[in-house]
């Protein structure tokens, strides 16, 4: 199963489709096959791998994917260094817990203060729907924060319960307006920026926006 999974990855065919958004998902994959997965493409940066409770989710993602993660990932950075916040970035890091059967590879993750192995704040660019619910994973790895872009909008979350109750449907989480880690950034003024294409002016109405 995995050896037809890795002629998937290897088909030349993928790299010539037009801005490709793919996904391969299988399951029942035991997680010696899952890190089999991650080293085979541990130098290759341009596919993601999610997997949860033996479902397997690798995608490929498109250009417009790709230029969105890159604005946002900047203009927040920009904003930690203005502001002086000490941080890690950890890009598209495999974060895994082996006993919560659970790894992701988030468009970009940070940790705030001291570094650690899990991060505190992921960001997921969501352009096409997966298999596997990102919220749940994350849980499981317990990050504290998940950014999820979507349709031109920042949607956050912050993990509440490990085992949730109140939050059900969002696997512990709940949704907030503003960012409780980075709680003075302006959340609007970062989406309206991240939808700028010339980076250089994305940047400066964002640092005009900061005030």
């Amino acid at each position: 199963m995995v050896s037809s999974l890795f002629e998937l990855i290897d088909d030349p065919q993928l790299a010539s489709l037009d801005d490709p958004e793919e996904r391969f998902t299988r399951s029942e994959v035991n997680w010696l096959q899952y890190e089999a997965v991650i080293v085979k493409l541990e130098n290759n940066s341009h596919y993601r791998v999610t997997y949860l409770d033996g479902v397997l989710e690798i995608v490929s993602p498109s250009l417009r994917h790709e230029k969105l993660k890159k604005r946002l990932a900047t203009l927040v950075e920009f904003y930690l260094l203005k502001k002086r916040i000490k941080y890690t970035p950890m890009g598209s890091h495999t974060v895994k817990k082996r006993l919560k059967r659970a790894g992701a590879e988030p468009d970009e993750c940070y940790s705030l203060g001291e570094e650690k192995s899990i991060p505190d704040l992921a960001i997921e660019v969501v352009i096409t729907s997966g298999t596997i619910d990102k919220l749940e994973t994350y849980r499981c790895l317990e990050v504290t924060e998940v950014w999820m872009w979507k349709l031109n909008r920042l949607t956050l979350y912050h993990l509440r319960e490990e085992t949730p109750s109140k939050f059900l449907q969002t696997y512990g989480y709940e949704q907030i307006n503003l960012s409780e880690l980075l709680p003075d950034l302006n959340i609007p003024l970062l989406e309206q920026c991240t939808m700028i294409s010339d980076q250089i002016q994305a940047i400066d109405e964002f640092e005009e926006g900061m005030g």
